[in-house]
C-alpha cells in the first residue's frame, strides 16, 4: 500500500501537467476574415490644360502644278533637266531648234529698216513741199498728199517694229524655261522629236513642293466651334498639324481657308492649310490626317474617357469613397480629347473614379482598388476629336 501511493501521486501530477500543457497550447480561433472587395482600377481626377482639336482626313495638294508645253513648233534639240530635279523660276528646261525663228527675226529687222528708210525719205519730201507751199510755189493739195504719205510710212514702221517684237518673242520661246520653282516629273518627250505649239502632251509636269497645302474636311457639326476658334485667334491663323495613320506628327502649318459653303451631299466643310514643307515630308496626292487647334481649355478637370458610363439620368462615374465603397456620381461632361473627358460638374480634383471593372459594381459595393493612376488614357493617340 505504501508503494502504490507514490505511483498514484506521480500519475496525478503527470495528468495535471499534460492537461495544463494542452490548455496553454490550444490553438486560438482565427479572427473572422474581413470580406474582400471587388478588384477595380481607378484614376484620379486632375486639372490640366486641354487642347481641343478638330480632325479630318485630308489630301496633300501642290500650290502650283504646271504642264510645260512648247509655245512654238520645231525640233526638240535638247532636254536640259533631270527627272525629279528641283528647278528655279527661269531655269532652262529644253531647247527647240531656233534657226527658223532667228531667220524670221532677221527678215523682220530688214523690213523694219526698209520702212524706216522710206519714212525718212517721206519726211524730207513733206518738209520740202511745205516750204514750197509757204512760198506759194506749190499747191496746198500736194502738201496734204505728202502728209498722208508720211503718216502711212510712219504706220508701216510701227507695224514692222511690232513684227520684230513678235519674231523676237517667238525666238525666245524656243528656249523653254521654268515658270515656277518646283520639282520636275517624268520626262514626257525625248530630244529629237518634233513638237508643236500647245500640244496636248507636254514636255514635263512641274510641281511646286515648298510650300504645300492640305485640303481636309470636318463634319458640319463642328462649324460653330471652328468659327469661334477663328474669332478667338483673330490676330493669328489657327495652327494645323499633319499626322500619319499611326498618329505621328509629320508637319506643322497654319489654317488658310474655311470654305465658303458646306457640302450638302456629305455634310462636311472643307478647310485648307499651308505647310512650309522644308523637309518634304508632304507629297502631292498623299492622304494624311490633319487637325487644327480651335481652343485650349485652361485647367480643365479631366478623367479617362472609359471611366464615364452612360446612364438613365445621363453620364456618370463610380467614385470610390473613403470607406472603399463606391457611389454613382452623375456628371456634366464636355469635350473628349485624346482619350480624356472634360468634366464640368459632378467631380472635384483628387476624386478617385473607377476606370476598369464597372460592370461588376453597383452603388454601395466595397471595392479593392488597384493603385490609382493619373488621367493618362489607356491607349493614347494624338488624333483627337470634339465630343458633343
Amino acid at each position: 500500500m505504501n508503494r502504490v501511493r507514490p505511483v498514484i501521486i506521480v500519475l496525478i501530477i503527470a495528468s495535471v501537467a499534460v492537461l495544463g500543457w494542452n490548455v496553454l497550447h490550444k490553438p486560438k480561433p482565427a479572427p473572422a476574415s474581413k470580406p474582400r472587395g471587388i478588384a477595380v482600377t481607378t484614376s484620379v481626377a486632375e486639372s490640366r490644360d486641354v487642347p481641343v482639336w478638330l480632325t479630318g482626313l485630308g489630301t496633300v495638294q501642290a500650290n502650283n502644278t504646271v504642264t510645260i508645253r512648247p509655245r512654238v513648233s520645231g525640233e526638240l534639240q535638247s532636254v536640259q533637266f533631270t527627272e525629279g530635279q528641283p528647278v528655279k523660276t527661269g531655269d532652262i528646261l529644253a531647247q527647240i531648234d531656233p534657226r527658223p525663228y532667228r531667220a524670221a527675226l532677221d527678215q523682220a529687222l530688214a523690213q523694219k529698216a526698209q520702212d524706216e528708210a522710206r519714212l525718212t525719205n517721206d519726211r524730207r519730201e513733206f518738209e520740202r513741199v511745205r516750204a514750197l507751199v509757204e512760198s506759194n510755189t506749190e499747191s496746198r493739195q500736194l502738201l496734204d498728199q505728202r502728209a498722208a504719205t508720211l503718216a502711212q510710212s510712219s504706220a508701216l514702221v510701227q507695224a514692222s517694229q511690232a513684227a520684230v517684237a513678235n519674231a523676237q518673242l517667238q525666238l525666245d520661246f524656243t528656249t523653254v524655261r521654268a515658270p515656277i520653282d518646283g520639282l520636275t516629273g517624268v520626262r514626257l518627250v525625248d530630244a529629237g522629236n518634233i513638237v508643236t505649239a500647245s500640244q496636248n502632251n507636254g514636255l514635263v509636269v512641274l510641281t511646286q513642293i515648298k510650300p504645300i497645302s492640305i485640303i481636309f474636311t470636318v463634319p458640319q457639326q463642328n462649324f460653330l466651334e471652328l468659327r469661334r476658334g477663328i474669332t478667338r485667334s483673330a490676330d493669328a491663323p489657327l495652327p494645323v498639324e499633319a499626322l500619319t495613320d499611326s498618329g505621328e506628327i509629320i508637319a506643322r502649318g497654319k489654317l488658310d481657308l474655311l470654305d465658303n459653303q458646306i457640302d450638302t451631299t456629305t455634310g462636311t466643310l472643307r478647310l485648307k492649310a499651308t505647310f512650309p514643307n522644308d523637309d518634304q515630308t508632304l507629297w502631292p496626292g498623299q492622304f494624311v490626317n490633319a487637325r487644327t487647334l480651335v481652343q485650349t481649355l485652361t485647367q480643365a478637370l479631366v478623367i479617362p474617357a472609359e471611366a464615364v458610363q452612360p446612364g438613365i439620368n445621363g453620364p456618370f462615374a463610380y467614385v470610390v469613397k473613403a470607406d472603399s465603397t463606391v457611389e454613382a456620381r452623375t456628371l456634366a461632361t464636355g469635350a473628349t480629347v485624346n482619350g480624356l473627358t472634360v468634366i464640368t460638374a459632378g467631380l472635384q480634383p483628387g476624386d478617385h473614379v473607377v476606370r476598369e471593372g464597372q460592370n461588376k459594381l453597383q452603388p454601395g459595393v466595397r471595392v479593392d482598388p488597384i493603385k490609382p493612376t493619373t488621367t493618362q488614357p489607356a491607349a493614347s493617340t494624338p488624333v483627337a476629336a470634339i465630343a458633343e
